[in-house]
């Protein structure tokens, strides 16, 4: 397959490199695979996330103002190492703590869980919340448990705001911890996606099928269905999410992401129907992002997440934020 690249084997190098030269509000420690913020964070809560690359923009595209102080980059699909967690908060380290954001993947987990007791050993306190929110009957109760999806950026967002507010670490920890567990998010694929090191799909999907449940990492789905229309489709995401939490009645961020081969047009088209599947149910959407955030190299499909939001929670994403991939002012 046609690929944009050097080789595989420096891609992810090259990838940093490209997003030092093209964003001043970050720096990149290309060596320890590191993308830094420049905004200032005297005395305030560090926040830092990270994982394999393939998921472009996150997780380095949400590193800026109002949102990661760092984020540590791993190979494609691979976490990143726990000396590499460390560096990142020795870095943003001002003397509040470090928060760790974590996705629910055993690897991510495990390095973050090495960094923590690390950085105690230097005399960094951290804390950590790790994001579970896929939304399948079989999520909860296979392997670790629900898979890390789209609410890990609404996280950051939210933990982002509230350190440059000046909360404590523990403050920012519950909050972030309560918006990653009532979080939902359900993919869909339409296609598998290609590694760039392997130059080939990494499962077959014959034409007319799509995968429910597909994870960030290249897997199938929980199920293969034939192929339905965006009507169809917004509603059999629409009933997992809503069955798996409560959501009638609330106010939400509504946040469809493409897997990373599917164009705008259709995703918003997509999330046409998905919106007015959520009014029908008495949600309400309070805030939507529609576009490629949490993606899975060039898979074609898409993945609805939805979180409850409060008063406090909508000013936290309201707050000005200056990332590569999200910026807004007041």
């Amino acid at each position: 397959m046609n690929k944009l690249l050097n080789s595989a084997t420096t891609l992810v190098t090259d990838s940093l490199r490209g997003i030092d030269a093209a964003y001043p509000q970050v720096k990149v420690d290309a060596e320890n695979r590191i993308v830094f913020s420049l905004a200032k964070r005297q005395g305030r809560v560090g926040v830092i996330s990270g994982g394999g690359s393939g998921h472009e923009p996150m997780h380095g595209g949400f590193v800026g103002p109002g949102m990661l102080d760092a984020a540590c980059i791993g190979e494609v699909f691979t976490s990143p190492t726990p000396d590499q967690i460390l560096s990142a908060a020795l870095k943003i380290n001002t003397g509040a703590g470090v928060l760790f954001v974590v996705k629910n993947y055993t690897g991510d987990v495990l390095s973050f869980e090495m960094a923590a007791e690390l950085a105690k050993s230097q005399g960094i306190q951290t804390a950590t919340v790790v994001v579970g929110d896929e939304a399948t009957s079989q999520a909860a109760s296979t392997g670790p448990g629900r898979r890390g999806m789209g609410s890990t950026l609404i996280v950051d967002k939210i933990a982002g705001a509230a350190a440059a507010r000046g909360l404590s670490l523990e403050e920012i920890r519950i909050i972030a911890q309560d918006v990653a567990d009532s979080g939902r998010s359900m993919g869909v694929g339409l296609s598998s996606c290609s590694l760039p090191a392997l130059g080939r799909p990494t499962f077959e999907l014959p034409d007319g099928q799509m995968e429910l449940g597909v994870g960030i990492h290249g897997e199938p789905g929980r199920h293969r269905v034939p192929l339905q229309s965006a009507i169809e489709l917004s509603e059999t995401i629409v009933r997992s999410i809503t069955a798996d939490a409560a959501f009638e009645g609330q106010h939400v961020i509504a946040m469809l992401s493409g897997l990373g081969g599917t164009p705008l047009m259709e995703l918003y088209s997509m999330f046409a129907e998905l919106h007015d599947r959520l009014t029908e149910r008495n949600i309400y959407v309070a805030r939507s992002l529609v576009g490629n955030y949490m993606t899975s190299l060039d898979m074609a499909g898409c993945s609805l997440t939805v979180v409850p939001v409060t008063a406090e929670l909508l000013e936290f994403w309201d707050a000005p934020v200056n990332t590569p991939a999200l910026r807004w002012k007041d």
